[in-house]
């Protein structure tokens, strides 16, 4: 239940199934054909399936890729309730690529890079939802407070 309310049953199995019969072929199409229309013309043609899996990085790379750390409350407070709610579906879309990579290696048998990286997702998420209910309760308006109650419960 990683693909939240965005994607149904049905289309989480097709995209697994799909991973793991055509594994990197399909998106190796898929790229060629970006670039052959990005040469013909200025729109880009992009395979959706490419947002449920990270970017290939080169295996030349030596240095080992360092990701950042999860938001901290205080930083969120700053942000206007819009921003956060960017945020929270930035993140969730993080979220559900970092757990389809998991999901397609780990039925390959083979090593998820970085697993440290979902609780970082995973905390800031849960620090979201602390202070947009913090706002909610702070808000002196019943009626707007119970709307930004309603909001933020269906995240």
């Amino acid at each position: 239940a990683f693909f939240h309310s965005k994607c149904s049953l049905s289309e989480v199995i097709i995209i697994m199934l799909v991973s793991r019969i055509f594994g990197r072929t399909l998106f190796a199409a898929a790229k060629s054909e970006m670039y052959s229309a990005t040469a013909a013309a200025t729109s880009v043609v992009r395979n959706p399936l490419q947002d449920f899996f990270e970017a290939d990085r080169s295996v030349d790379d030596d240095k080992p890729v360092v990701y950042g750390r999860s938001w901290k409350a205080p930083e969120l407070r700053l942000k206007s309730w819009d921003d956060l709610n960017k945020l929270w579906y930035v993140l969730l879309k993080e979220k559900n690529m970092l757990m389809t990579q998991r999901q397609m290696l780990h039925s390959q048998n083979l090593r998820f890079p970085n697993p440290e990286r979902i609780p970082k997702v995973r905390k800031s998420m849960c620090r979201i939802k602390q202070v947009l209910t913090e706002r909610a309760i702070e808000e002196p308006d019943p009626r707007r407070s119970a709307e930004m109650k309603r909001m933020t419960n269906a995240l």
